[in-house]
């Protein structure tokens, strides 16, 4: 019986004491500060509006801004994606006093923000911007009726769900991590690939140079052969008239045809071949001939 004495006894005071114990962890709770929130976590914000206030950032990225520059000058050479990794587990460790200084100063920037973007949705600028937004969204819709119709007959190899997963993605998240390392080794490439070009532009530049410096020599010889092929046009000129002035006076055998400038060729032609067939005929013409080419030469 004692023993059940007992029991019974110690029963009202462990009541006593859990109630003692909510007691204090309800003062615990009401003497803490609630931690406010910066941007409700899966909402998404709102596109920045042209001319418009800047939209607010979570505790979480002030924190990123603020540290990654601190991370950058001690390991440089460290990629992005690692930077957002350690800021990512720093945060995690933080105490929660440090963490509610970025937060208070997010949610002081949500609060300006909402005021700045009541006074803007007033002004007449965010009406014109409502239009362009509603424009844009009409053509974005029409184009997407127009690949699910192209998907639906087959003649594209993608869905449209890819398009709007591609660049749908959470940040600071494995994947769009992994999505960073993609891009940032698909930049390397290109960057590489451009330093390829500029070196194969360079050696074309270099060659380009070689062409024009030939071209200018070729011109120069050309202008020298063009000079020297003048002088040779006036030399024979020269050498036609004298042969024409000398021969004036000595007419073709058998047609009594004297020479012009422009049949002095045919004519010397048909004076070759008279002589030639009858040597003994024309035994006179040719020592008139001779004296006359004998005067040329002199």
């Amino acid at each position: 019986m004692g023993g059940v004495k007992q029991e019974q006894t110690d029963a009202p005071a462990s009541k006593d004491s859990q109630h003692t114990d909510n007691a204090q962890e309800e003062n615990q709770s009401t003497s803490q500060p609630v931690k406010k929130r910066g941007w409700p976590k899966g909402k998404k914000r709102k596109k920045v509006l042209p001319n418009g206030p800047k939209a607010p950032v979570t505790g979480y990225v002030r924190f990123l801004n603020e540290r990654r520059e601190h991370i950058r000058a001690l390991h440089p050479d460290l990629p992005f994606p690692e930077i957002t990794k350690r800021l990512g587990a720093e945060w995690s460790r933080l105490a929660p006093h440090d963490k509610q200084r970025y937060l208070d100063e997010a949610e002081r920037d949500k609060m300006q923000y909402a005021r700045e973007l009541r006074e803007y949705q007033k002004s007449e600028a965010y009406q014109i911007t409502c239009v362009k937004v509603q424009d844009k969204r009409i053509k974005r819709e029409e184009l997407t009726s127009v690949i699910i119709n192209a998907n639906s007959s087959g003649s594209t190899g993608f869905k449209n769900s890819d398009l709007t997963t591609r660049f749908d993605v959470p940040i600071f998240t494995e994947e769009f991590l992994d999505q960073n390392k993609a891009r940032e080794a698909e930049l390397r490439r290109l960057r590489k690939a451009n330093v390829e070009f500029e070196e194969q532009n360079a050696v074309l530049q270099k060659h380009i140079a070689d062409m024009f410096s030939a071209k200018e020599r070729l011109e120069a010889e050309l202008g020298q052969d063009e000079l020297r092929t003048q002088a040779l046009q006036r030399h024979l000129q020269a050498i036609k008239q004298t042969l024409l002035n000398s021969l004036a006076t000595v007419p073709l055998p058998g047609t009594g045809e004297t020479p012009s400038i422009g049949t002095l060729d045919s004519y010397l032609s048909r004076l070759s071949s008279a002589l030639e067939s009858r040597p003994h005929e024309h035994r006179a013409l040719v020592l008139k001939l001779q004296e006359l080419l004998a005067h040329l030469d002199r």
